[in-house]
């Protein structure tokens, strides 16, 4: 039987201080479930920033989104106006693309209704839990803006409702599994691929 490895191949080929942050998500937040909404809508405005960066930027600036958000408090984001999202296109924390602060300011405010009908944006997710990438990515598009097929496939894996988080051999792979992920309970097939 080979020993589980320390970490993910993707892990171990980076070095220093980007190898460090990855590290850190790695073993405590990539592929774990999320049950809490404003973490769920966290992760999905994170994914939609990452669109055309590295997720090392992203993981170096995760606590200036976090500010600058007031920690992803959807009621909060979702009542945003243009004094607000000047404020986030001068704070040099976070990405400062106009197109992706308008996004996150009416996602948000398409999660408080997907929630108004179905109790909560996880609740959401579970009630269309599991289908196919190319059926999320259809049924994100329709629901959502700036939700292209990867940013929807990195959400839902990132998220635990669909697999390949995790290499096999990876110890944290295991650790997940225990908590039961949506995607180990019931899903079709998904190719797992390493975070980029």
């Amino acid at each position: 039987m080979q020993k589980p490895a320390t970490y993910c191949i993707y892990v171990l080929a980076l070095a220093g201080q980007d190898g460090n942050v990855h590290k850190l998500y790695h073993d405590r937040q990539y592929g774990f479930p999320l049950r809490d909404d404003n973490e769920l809508f966290c992760r999905l405005i994170l994914e939609i920033n990452q669109a055309g960066l590295s997720w090392t930027t992203i993981l170096k600036k995760e606590e200036g989104f976090r500010s600058a958000y007031e920690d992803f408090d959807i009621r909060k984001v979702a009542a945003y106006g243009e004094r607000d999202m000047n404020r986030l296109l001068g704070d040099e924390r976070i990405i400062r693309n106009r197109l992706k602060v308008r996004a996150a300011v009416e996602n948000a405010r398409r999660i408080i209704s997907l929630a108004n009908e179905h109790g909560s944006f996880k609740a959401w997710l579970d009630h269309h839990h599991p289908q196919s990438i190319e059926s999320w990515t259809s049924l994100f598009k329709s629901a959502f803006t700036f939700t292209g097929g990867e940013i929807v496939k990195e959400f839902l894996v990132s998220t635990g409702y669909l697999p390949g988080a995790h290499e096999k051999r990876c110890r944290v792979y295991a650790e997940i599994l225990n908590l039961k992920p949506p995607w180990s309970l019931a899903h079709p097939a998904v190719k797992p691929r390493a975070k980029r």
